[in-house]
């Protein structure tokens, strides 16, 4: 597997990553709430922490749903999370012009899944080189995954990292299919498991997405079994009342939950 550093102290392998944060960058509280909670949790577990947001969800179900700050905005808030708690940022692009910006501030751009075959947006990010998180889409197998690789690595930008966030199963379903750890670690790139867009209901609320948070931490154990190396989660001080995502994101009880019970199975797989 190819290795990297994400920052000058982190290199993706030598130990559990987490990749988390509330979806939307609501506002500054929220995030650094969330922030202040996780990088002092992942000190104590010894997981390695970076800090995830997203200024504007661009697939929204609903015209009228909550985007985000916007590119300008979202990005001085997460400039701001990233200085005041020393922590290196993760979040989603959704346009080429976007690339150069993001990479101001953000340590790994992240590509939505449903934009992953993309090649444009690809190929604009894999030329920041920036460590990229590719996130396998939900109407992909994951050994055409490789063509997502090649595009940014066209860019001489071999940083890269691909995530499972389930496959389309029926309607307003995923599955996840565990094979697809070994099947895209086998491609030579470090693994992420979304656990928590994994048990997401697209469009299960009619005019927004449903989730059935109960099953992140079964499904997040089983890929820990499965040889991942980075756990992606959606975490927010009161899901319930979150502005995106919030039926399949976690509080903070239930995130410290599940990174206990990962970092104990990864640990017995090193």
């Amino acid at each position: 597997m190819n290795t990297f550093n994400i920052t000058k102290d982190i290199v993706i392998g030598e130990k559990l990553l987490l990749l988390s944060g509330p979806c939307s960058a609501e506002n500054y509280d929220i995030c650094a709430r969330t922030a202040e909670y996780l990088k002092k949790l992942c000190e104590e577990l010894d997981v390695n922490y970076v800090f995830k947001a997203s200024f504007d969800k661009a697939n929204r179900s609903s015209v009228e749903s909550f985007r985000g700050p916007g590119l300008d905005e979202g990005l001085e808030l997460l400039a701001k999370i990233k200085r005041e708690f020393d922590l290196p940022i993760v979040t989603d692009i959704h346009e080429s012009s976007q690339a150069k910006a993001i990479a101001q501030v953000a340590d790994i751009i992240q590509i939505p899944a449903f934009l992953c075959r993309q090649t444009d947006l690809l190929v604009a990010v894999g030329e920041t080189n920036k460590v990229i998180n590719i996130k396998k889409g939900q109407f992909v197998a994951p050994e055409d995954m490789i063509n997502a690789i090649n595009k940014v690595k066209s860019t001489g930008n071999d940083k890269i990292m691909l995530c499972e966030r389930g496959t389309t199963f029926g309607y307003h379903n995923f599955v996840v299919d565990m094979r697809s750890f070994p099947i895209m670690k086998a491609m030579g790139v470090p693994v992420v498991f979304d656990a928590t867009h994994s048990v997401q209901r697209p469009g299960g609320l009619g005019n927004c997405s449903g989730g059935d948070r109960e099953f992140v931490a079964p499904l997040a154990r089983a890929a820990a079994a499965a040889g991942i190396d980075a756990l992606f989660m959606e975490v927010h001080p009161d899901p319930d009342n979150a502005k995106c995502d919030g039926p399949n994101s976690l509080d903070f009880k239930g995130a410290a939950e599940v990174l206990k019970s990962v970092k104990a199975i990864y640990e017995l797989g090193k």
